[in-house]
């Protein structure tokens, strides 16, 4: 991401507004972040993250909730700064490291200052507290370093990190054009990030953006930047600020700042959305995971049911060679003698294993039949029948396996398509609840369940559903299977109208009549807004059925979503959102 030293030095100036103010709450809520909650006139909240991906520290105005018991690190930072004094926040040049300076008072009741050490290096954060003395503490991540590398161990010195890089406030201009120019790389966006410290990508590519400047080295572009940096940290940042940029955030130059707090709350929502996207992302990415299983498992249980349908449509000949056994029972014959005089018999030996006979289902023609010579014929032909009726149960137990799984398979890919058009995390909680009530999900562990924020039957208020206005009616659309059928079954009135994409996967849909008869002008547009919430939105000439609520009924026991309806009508319409 693009906190670098610029962002963090924009930062630290606007939390200025912190010195000399007071300690009185301390909190880890996660193993990577920790909040202290300070008072100077008015209650502020420090958000310190030391996560790889989303690594800052900013004042934030987003509750988080707390674990029951505060991790040692937490007590440690309570024991040694609640009640203390902010005394001086500040930051070296342009590396990625805050300090922070406490007063406070030690055992002997003797004035010291302790330091909190924030690194934002992303998977080497870290916060580490230092006594007056410069010597460490604790650390929320601890690491003991060889020879070669630093410590950051409880009673050793701390010491900072090194770089090779060049510090940008210790470097002339003419000093920073000389470096860039000699060095190997051939663009701005390359150069500088990996020659001077403090500084990223996403901030170069930004300036030249603002600038209007070729990424191509030059001295004039190099100046320019140079001059551009050094405005922006000036005058304690007061005349720069953060903005989006790209789907990310820069520093920018401007001539006035109203707002003294705006980046820091900037950077606050920023990162609050993106965090909020992640575990919604992670969330639905889980329930599909599960969702895609079961459906994987679904679909080889009716492959394994076709299967056995498939072996078992043989029932009719196996019926066919046990009555053509003994319809022709009495010729059969172990006398060799006698199968030789009569050319009618057939002589079974221990070799034999097929007869050949007249098959009078189908003109006399000869069938290949089968047999076990060691039993009887009429044994053979019970086995016959025995396999017939078999086939025969199998069929139609399995013809009745089938229905159902083919409605388990619709369900799971109603859900599947419920998923897909999820928007918040709260969609998703509609999603789990549904899942979680369903026993073809009982075995299921799910993750991220702590999201669940499972909702009263009387929150299924008319504000949850999607809402239109279409030609002065109200039109209302269900997001998931319990909203439809809470919509259909519970909202609707009788005589309103029901709109659904004919054997698609979709949402119910209803317009509220009031007791007019719409025109055949809204019907239509209320069936485009159907067919673009349905599986089939991004097709054309798409089928959509609407009849009146009241011929919409749900079978006893079927799952959530699915109803049945008579007496409809059907529209062929172009998908569209836009009413």
């Amino acid at each position: 991401m693009a906190f670098d030293g610029i962002t963090l030095k924009k930062i630290i100036c606007e939390m200025q507004i912190l010195v000399n103010g007071k300690v009185n709450s301390i909190y880890i809520p996660t193993s990577n972040n920790i909040v202290i909650g300070i008072y100077n006139g008015a209650h502020y909240a420090l958000n310190i993250d030391t996560s790889a991906s989303n690594y800052r520290i900013n004042l934030t105005t987003k509750s988080k909730s707390n674990p029951l018991v505060a991790p040692n690190f937490c007590m440690l930072l309570r024991k040694f700064l609640i009640n203390s004094k902010i005394s001086k926040i500040y930051m070296h040049g342009l590396e990625r490291i805050c300090f922070i300076d406490f007063e406070c008072f030690n055992e002997m009741n003797d004035k010291v200052t302790r330091t909190l050490v924030i690194e934002l290096m992303g998977k080497y954060s870290n916060v580490t507290l230092l006594n007056e003395n410069g010597t460490i503490i604790d650390a929320l991540k601890k690491f003991d370093g060889d020879g070669n590398s630093r410590s950051i161990m409880p009673a050793r010195k701390y010491t900072t990190p090194t770089s090779d890089k060049k510090e940008f406030t210790q470097i002339s201009e003419k000093e920073f054009i000389d470096l860039v120019e000699k060095s190997e790389y051939k663009t701005l966006n390359t150069a500088i990030p990996n020659l001077i410290n403090g500084i990223c990508k996403q901030f170069i590519n930004s300036a030249i953006e603002h600038l209007s400047l070729s990424n191509t080295l030059s001295s004039s572009s190099l100046s320019t930047l140079y001059k551009y940096i050094n405005s922006i940290l000036n005058n304690n940042c007061e005349k720069s600020y953060i903005d989006s940029y790209k789907d990310n955030y820069s520093v920018f130059l401007a001539d006035d700042v109203k707002d003294n707090l705006s980046s820091n709350f900037f950077i606050d929502d920023f990162y609050h959305s993106k965090l909020l996207n992640e575990e919604y992302i992670a969330y639905r990415n889980n329930i599909l995971k599960v969702l895609s299983m079961t459906l994987d498992k679904i679909v080889r249980k009716l492959e394994n049911i076709d299967d056995k349908i498939a072996k078992a449509q043989n029932m009719d000949t196996y019926k066919m060679y046990g009555e053509l056994l003994i319809s022709n029972i009495y010729r059969f014959t172990e006398d060799y003698e006698k199968a030789k005089n009569n050319q009618n018999l057939i002589l079974i030996t221990d070799n034999t294993k097929f007869v050949e006979l007249e098959n009078f289902y189908d003109d006399n023609k000869l069938v290949k039949i089968e047999i076990e010579p060691n039993i009887s014929i009429s044994k053979n032909a019970e086995k016959y029948f025995k396999k017939y009726n078999k086939a025969k149960n199998t069929i139609e137990v399995t013809n009745i396996q089938k229905i159902e799984t083919q409605k388990e398979l619709n369900y799971i890919e109603s859900l599947v398509y419920s998923i897909d058009n999820c928007k918040t995390i709260e969609d998703v909680d509609d999603i789990y609840n549904e899942l979680s009530e369903n026993i073809l999900f009982s075995n299921v562990n799910f993750k991220n369940k702590s999201h669940n924020r499972k909702k009263k039957e009387n929150d299924n208020t008319l504000n949850n559903f999607m809402r239109f206005r279409v030609d002065d009616f109200d039109f209302f659309v269900g997001k998931n299977n319990k909203q439809n059928d809470y919509l259909t079954l519970k909202v609707a009135n009788p005589n309103d109208l029901w709109f659904h994409t004919k054997d698609i996967h979709g949402s119910h849909a209803i317009l509220r009549c009031n007791g007019i008869t719409p025109k055949i002008e809204t019907i239509t547009k209320c069936a485009e807004v159907a067919a673009y919430y349905s599986k089939a939105k991004f097709s054309s000439h798409v089928p959509v059925d609407y009849t009146l609520v009241k011929n919409v009924k749900k079978p006893n026991g079927s799952a959530p979503g699915f109803v049945i309806y008579t007496t409809n009508k059907t529209i062929y319409v172009n998908p569209s959102s836009n009413i």
